[in-house]
C-alpha cells in the first residue's frame, strides 16, 4: 500500500501532490541540512509513483530553494542563510574595498513578553519572546534590532545557552525548533534615533535612521518572526534594477 499524501485533493497532478507532501514533511522537521532525503526511487516505490514523477516534484522543491542536490551526496534540506540580508541595504565595506564578512551580535534583551501592536498584528498573537540586540561590523555597531517570534512555536527559546545562539537567527529557529524560513518581506521607512538607539550605535539622538520592518515566514506561508531593524541613513543605500 502506497504511502498517503498531504492533500487528499486527486484533481491535482500527483507531483504535485508528492511536492506538497514532501514540502509539509520538511516543515515538520523529518530532515534536516545534515541527512540526505530519501532518495528518488525509495520515494517512488514509497508512493507509487514513477522516479520520473518524484524528481519533477523534488526540482520544483530545489526550484523553490527548501532542498539542495549535492553532487555525489545526496538531496538536502537547505540551510536557510539569508539572516544577514539586511545588510544589502548598508554598504560597508573592508578598508581594501571587500565586502565585510556576517555581522556580529551583542544580545541585549531575550525575554517572554507581550508583544507590541505591530508585532501581534503581523505574527496573530500577543505572547512573544521579545530580542533585542546590536549588530556589529569590525566591531562597529551598525544595527539596533527588535525581534518578536511566537512563544508557541519557539518554546524555552528565551532559556537556550547563549553558546547556542550564534550571529543567524534563521539556522538556530531550523536547527532547534524546526522552523525553516522561506520567505521575508521587508519595509523600508525613516526616522530618527531616540536616546537608547544613539546610544546603542554611537550616533546622537535625533540623527536620521533607516528603519526597516520585516515579517518572515516558514514554507506554509505562515509569519514566525516580526523585527524591526534601525540603521544610521548616512550608511544606507539602495539599489533596483528595472529591465
Amino acid at each position: 500500500m502506497s504511502a498517503p499524501f498531504h492533500t487528499t485533493d486527486d484533481r491535482l497532478p500527483a507531483y504535485i501532490r508528492l511536492r506538497d507532501t514532501l514540502a509539509a514533511q520538511i516543515a515538520a522537521g523529518e530532515w534536516t541540512a545534515e541527512q540526505p532525503i530519501p532518495s528518488e526511487a525509495k520515494l517512488a516505490k514509497e508512493y507509487g509513483l514513477s522516479v520520473g514523477t518524484v524528481r519533477k516534484s523534488i526540482d520544483g522543491l530545489v526550484g523553490e530553494g527548501l532542498l539542495e542536490r549535492r553532487q555525489g551526496s545526496g538531496t538536502y534540506v537547505k540551510a536557510p542563510s539569508f539572516d544577514a540580508t539586511l545588510f544589502r541595504f548598508f554598504q560597508w565595506r573592508e578598508v581594501d574595498g571587500s565586502q565585510l564578512s556576517i555581522p556580529s551580535s551583542k544580545l541585549i534583551v531575550r525575554t517572554r513578553a507581550p508583544a507590541p501592536t505591530e508585532a501581534a498584528e503581523a505574527l496573530g498573537t500577543q505572547d512573544v519572546i521579545k530580542i533585542v540586540r546590536v549588530r556589529s561590523l569590525s566591531d562597529l555597531p551598525v544595527l539596533f534590532e527588535e525581534i518578536y517570534i511566537p512563544a508557541s512555536l519557539f518554546a524555552g527559546f528565551e532559556t537556550l545557552s547563549e553558546d547556542a545562539l550564534g550571529p543567524l537567527l534563521y539556522p538556530i529557529y531550523f536547527e532547534q525548533f524546526g522552523v525553516l524560513v522561506k520567505r521575508a518581506t521587508d519595509d523600508l521607512t525613516f526616522g530618527s534615533a531616540d536616546e537608547t538607539v544613539a546610544k546603542q550605535l554611537r550616533l546622537k539622538t535625533g540623527d536620521p535612521l533607516a528603519v526597516i520592518h520585516r515579517t518572515a515566514f516558514d514554507i506554509e506561508h505562515k509569519p514566525v518572526e516580526w523585527r524591526i531593524a534601525r540603521g544610521s541613513a548616512a550608511q544606507f543605500r539602495y539599489r533596483s534594477e528595472i529591465n
